[in-house]
């Protein structure tokens, strides 16, 4: 039987569990490595181990620092440092000098000791619904795991102030145990949005698209004390005429979206007659 085995020489335990399990096996204890891009320290992720922890085993592997925004970046030119972290004087997980994307794929290649059954990303502090996907870096944690053949989710809270995450944390759980009963979802990886609201005036769960646009981005031109010229980028949520068949629609209306996604960015419906233009102008 192949066995989750502790990674030496970092003062880390990384999985500990006996025997081999599958997403269906009832009788084991799911195996997650939980992610971010908020850091390490973030109070999203740390409810999410909270919660998740009691029913699975967690290993942590996360920025050191804040990578917000980075997309689906990889660290090719210097070295991906990794520390055990601690909090109260205990093992926390393991802190990567690095991106999400690359949390991912030394957690699922070098930390974990054996490949986790699922990857959850987030809780990320701020929705990740319409073109800010291909921004996210808590989305490219998920979508790196499904590259790598592990079922993932990648979990956000619709609000950018402090917050209680605990809801969000036992929706995820659910979302889990829903993954973990149903084959067909094993594989894949999901996009989950919750709105910040309490839990009695969240409206419902429902599986949507990706929506388009949902910022209006401007640039705000400053002037240093030497007297050069830098910009802040900011910008204002689209709020008209909501679709509720995607995600940023149902979000903003209370309802809690889930997307399936992908990594492929084949425009398929295209495929067939770009070939026969290529093929009529001689290309």
């Amino acid at each position: 039987m192949k066995r989750f085995i502790p990674l030496r020489g970092t003062g880390g335990s990384g999985f500990t569990v006996q025997g081999c399990s599958s997403l269906l096996g009832a009788g084991f204890r799911m195996r997650i490595l939980l992610t971010n891009d908020d850091g390490i320290y973030a109070r999203g992720l740390s409810a999410l181990y909270e919660e998740l922890s009691k029913e699975a085993d967690c290993l942590i592997v996360a920025p050191e620092t804040e990578q917000s925004a980075v997309g689906h970046a990889i660290t090719l030119f210097r070295p991906l440092m990794v520390r055990s972290a601690t909090k109260g004087g205990n093992f926390l997980g393991y802190a990567v000098c690095g991106t999400p994307a690359d949390c991912v794929k030394i957690g699922i290649k070098e930390l974990s000791g054996q490949t986790p059954d699922l990857v959850v990303s987030g809780i990320n502090r701020g929705s990740n619904c319409g073109n800010n996907l291909i921004y996210s870096g808590t989305v490219s944690a998920a979508t790196e795991a499904a590259m790598m053949g592990v079922t993932s989710m990648a979990v956000s809270l619709d609000t950018h102030q402090e917050a209680d995450f605990t809801f969000a944390a036992r929706f995820v759980r659910r979302m889990v145990r829903l993954i973990k009963s149903n084959k067909l979802l094993q594989g894949s990886a999901f996009n989950v949005n919750i709105p910040c609201l309490p839990e009695e005036k969240i409206k419902g769960v429902v599986v949507v698209r990706q929506g388009k646009g949902n910022v209006i981005e401007t640039f705000e031109k400053r002037i240093d004390p030497r007297d050069n010229v830098y910009y802040w980028i900011s910008g204002e949520k689209t709020t008209a005429n909501p679709d509720l068949q995607t995600d940023i629609g149902a979000l903003s209306q209370g309802y809690i979206t889930i997307t399936p996604i992908q990594y492929d960015l084949t425009r398929y419906e295209l495929l067939d007659e770009f070939q026969k233009i290529v093929g009529r102008n001689d290309v």
